[in-house]
């Protein structure tokens, strides 16, 4: 039996990521724009729109923490050497934006 490209694993892993999260997000963004025109509920339908655009604003970082996961997994520590830098960057751009 043939194993797996790692490669091919990884790749299809993280477009399973994304491809969910892209769905949840929609769901989560319709849902509440369903709930304003059927029902005019603002405060539920905006906490569930904000809720979907959280959600299509975490997927690139979810995709490298996924990847960090991944690249542990494989022992491979340069490219989760790489992968924390990257999550590290992206914390730090997080907290100065919400302290300014």
């Amino acid at each position: 039996m043939n194993r797996p490209d790692p490669t091919q694993w990884r790749e299809r892993r993280i477009a399973a990521l994304l491809r969910h999260g892209t769905w949840i997000a929609s769901g989560l963004i319709a849902v509440g724009l369903l709930a304003q025109w059927l029902w005019d509920a603002p405060p539920l339908s905006l906490a569930t729109v904000q809720a979907g655009i959280v959600v299509f604003i975490a997927l690139p970082v979810l995709r490298v923490a996924l990847m960090l996961g991944m690249f542990l997994h494989e022992r491979d520590y340069l490219y989760s050497a790489l992968a924390v830098a990257v999550l590290a960057i992206i914390g730090a751009g997080f907290a100065a934006g919400m302290l300014a």
